[in-house]
């Protein structure tokens, strides 16, 4: 373990020439007596921010694993999946409509020209017999050709029922979908809100920890905690280091525990401060 002023690299477990041996204090002299002290001042509110940080990052884990987000989130997809849905089924109906509006105005032109033939036919002006003759073939041919266009357009329309039901469906169910959406937004707004206000407090507690820690420390610590996980301070519990759990040889055990109060320690394991 290397005590210093500065950070040391995690894992350096040599002191550099002529450097403090690894445990030894930063220069201030070692605590009188031999009884081991508790943290000094600024360790302490050291060790008083991270609790607090730890506390900030508790509060944003649950924030983003809020049932309320879950929940919401399955709930867009699901109208997503409708609206998705929706525009398929739309197009396919579109498609038929079209079909069918094809279709009826073919059947107009046929019935449009029987009426005609007919008319003529009726009237005595078809001409000769042979005339008559290729007008009457014409119009049996149309009424063949009125009734697969009526068979068709019938086959359309049984098509489209079906279509129809579905979309209504789909679309009553979409709208049911968003009110429920807008419900569900409004339940993680207020979850998300009382986390918030949870956060703020600690927030505030924890600025005014902050301004109390000396500026080079606090710097040391906040690099520390972005770098390891969060945790840039850890407390001396059972002779091993708190951040990486790993147990502290008894020498240097011995020497952290009689260096001086003000003695800025980090573990020679991980980097992290240690804090007896």
């Amino acid at each position: 373990m290397v005590s210093s002023e500065s950070e040391p690299s995690a894992g350096d477990e040599r002191s550099p020439a002529g450097g403090a041996a690894p445990g030894a204090t930063a220069p201030g002299g070692s605590a009188p007596g031999g009884s081991a002290p508790g943290p000094a001042p600024q360790l302490q509110l050291l060790l008083e921010l991270q609790e607090d940080d730890l506390s900030l990052d508790r509060l944003a884990y649950r924030r983003r694993e809020l049932a309320e987000r879950a929940r919401v989130a399955q709930m867009v997809a699901a109208a997503s999946e409708l609206k998705a849905r929706i525009t398929e089924a739309q197009a396919q109906s579109d498609t038929l409509a079209a079909q069918l509006q094809a279709l009826e105005q073919r059947s107009e032109s046929v019935m449009a020209r029987i009426a005609t033939i007919e008319q003529r036919l009726r009237s005595g002006r078809a001409g000769s017999y042979r005339d008559e003759q290729t007008m009457g073939e014409e119009s049996s041919s149309l009424g063949r050709q009125r009734r697969e266009l009526e068979d068709q357009e019938l086959e359309v329309m049984e098509a489209l029922e079906p279509l129809d039901k579905e979309l209504a469906g789909l679309r009553a169910t979409a709208a049911s979908t968003a009110d429920d959406l807008a419900v569900a937004n409004e339940q993680l707004r207020i979850a998300e809100a009382a986390i918030d206000e949870e956060a703020a407090v600690v927030r505030e507690a924890r600025g005014r920890l902050a301004a109390l820690v000396a500026p080079d420390i606090l710097v040391s610590y906040e690099r520390l905690r972005e770098k390891l996980g969060g945790i840039g301070a850890a407390h001396l519990e059972g002779g091993a280091c708190s951040g990486c759990h790993l147990q502290i040889p008894a020498g240097e055990l011995h020497r952290l525990r009689h260096s001086a109060p003000d003695s800025v320690v980090y573990c020679d394991q991980c980097g992290r401060i240690l804090i007896p």
